[in-house]
């Protein structure tokens, strides 16, 4: 479990020792700016569920079958698996390094686009060896469709992350949600079948075509956003 917090704490102990406390204390600020606009909240944790969702009735559509979530029986267990994914599922684990660090230190150089498929190529290969670990959820997928899910992925978080101001919270949402419908709504694939997470990709991967050809906001991330 320690493991799945490397991002976040090696962001820290980079920010720390080549900027000191006060550097440390303006980067978590920016990153923890929460003056953002509720709607991109909204936003971050309710697109997760809408793209599973439409994923269901095209899977369904299609012939498949979807077995009754065992969440429905257990829903304040379900509700308490956000706070649980939070904490130890990836969000907070990976947000500061991704969004909070890497994002910030590449878009000093290249365009929010370029940086999310870098991030999200790293962000992939990252999770590598879960997939050799039996009983994770990446156990049971197909590493090149994972890996397509991430990048796309990482282009949404990418974009979202330059129109909140460079703010981590609305990508902590975003990762929690995603997270947490993924199991709510048995979109992780089983021995039964593996096309929602299919159908998931590439839903992710228009949104993220869409995204990709999305006018540049005003802010822009750059390296201020981690002091020097």
């Amino acid at each position: 479990m320690t493991a799945g917090f490397g991002p976040s704490l090696a962001a820290l102990v980079v920010v720390l020792t080549f900027s000191g406390s006060n550097g440390l204390y303006d980067w978590l600020a920016h990153c923890l700016n929460w003056r953002v606009g509720w709607s991109w909240f909204a936003f971050a944790f309710l697109i997760p569920p809408v793209i599973m969702l439409i994923t269901l009735a095209l899977h369904i559509m299609l012939g498949g079958d979807v077995p009754a979530p065992m969440a429905a029986k257990h829903i304040p267990l379900a509700i308490a698996n956000f706070a649980l994914v939070f904490l130890v599922g990836g969000p907070l684990g990976e947000e500061f390094g991704w969004r909070g660090y890497a994002m910030s230190a590449l878009t000093a150089k290249v365009n929010w686009r370029v940086a999310s498929f870098i991030i999200g190529i790293t962000w992939g290969l990252w999770h590598l060896p879960l997939f050799f670990i039996v009983g994770t959820a990446q156990s049971s997928m197909p590493i090149p469709l994972f890996i397509l899910n991430i990048v796309a992925g990482s282009i949404l978080f990418g974009w979202l992350f330059e129109r909140t101001q460079g703010s981590v919270l609305p990508a902590l949402v975003l990762h929690t949600s995603l997270n947490s419908w993924a199991g709510i709504l048995m979109i992780i694939p089983a021995a039964e079948t593996g096309r929602p997470y299919a159908v998931v990709t590439g839903l992710l991967l228009v949104i993220a075509f869409v995204l990709l050809l999305a006018p540049n906001q005003k802010y822009s991330i750059n390296s201020k956003n981690i002091s020097q």
